[in-house]
């Protein structure tokens, strides 16, 4: 139990780990930036499984790196983009075809969902840069080699979107006042 525990505080979990190992005590952290990715339960818990099925698939090569959670981290967050920009591209589709858009996800009320909301407004790449620099406290330059983009772009893109939570924020009478 200790040791479980230990595994879920721990940066680099997964370390010297077999798959199954990683799997159980990284599932629950992946599972949270999914969630922060998608803002939908179950589009998070299918973006973890498709990830740890990637990482089961090239394990050699993840469980041998020197941070296994950062390198399940990079698979999620580049399989959110992929996902992401797949949708649009059958949304496109659908749209030139004469097909129906899908039904806009409800509002609600709290902070919570007004903040998963809002994070939704992001552009997928942007909402990405923010949850991974905002939520998993990532270093700018840490970010832009994830995304394979340069520093400039991770800091402006940032900025930018932080205006726009703001913005959201404040329309949803959740701004922050300043002292």
């Amino acid at each position: 139990m200790a040791m479980e525990l230990q595994m879920e505080t721990e940066p680099d979990v997964g370390a010297g780990l077999g798959f199954e190992e990683f799997a159980r005590a990284a599932q629950t952290r992946l599972y949270r930036t999914a969630y922060l990715l998608c803002g939908d339960p179950e589009t998070a818990r299918d973006l973890t499984q498709t990830t740890l099925a990637k990482l089961y698939q090239y394990w050699r090569r993840a469980g041998a790196a020197d941070h296994p959670y950062a390198y399940a981290k990079t698979v999620l967050t580049r399989t959110f983009l992929s996902e992401r920009r797949r949708r649009l591209r059958d949304l496109l589709l659908l749209t030139r075809t004469g097909g129906t858009a899908p039904a806009p996800v409800a509002d609600h009320a709290d902070l919570r969902v007004t903040l998963l909301g809002a994070l939704a407004e992001l552009p997928p790449r942007a909402r990405a840069m923010v949850v991974l620099r905002y939520w998993e406290d990532q270093s700018v330059a840490s970010v832009a080699s994830l995304l394979r983009c340069s520093e400039a772009t991770v800091k402006s893109q940032c900025s930018r979107s932080l205006a726009r939570l703001r913005v959201r924020l404040a329309d949803a009478g959740l701004s922050h006042t300043e002292s």
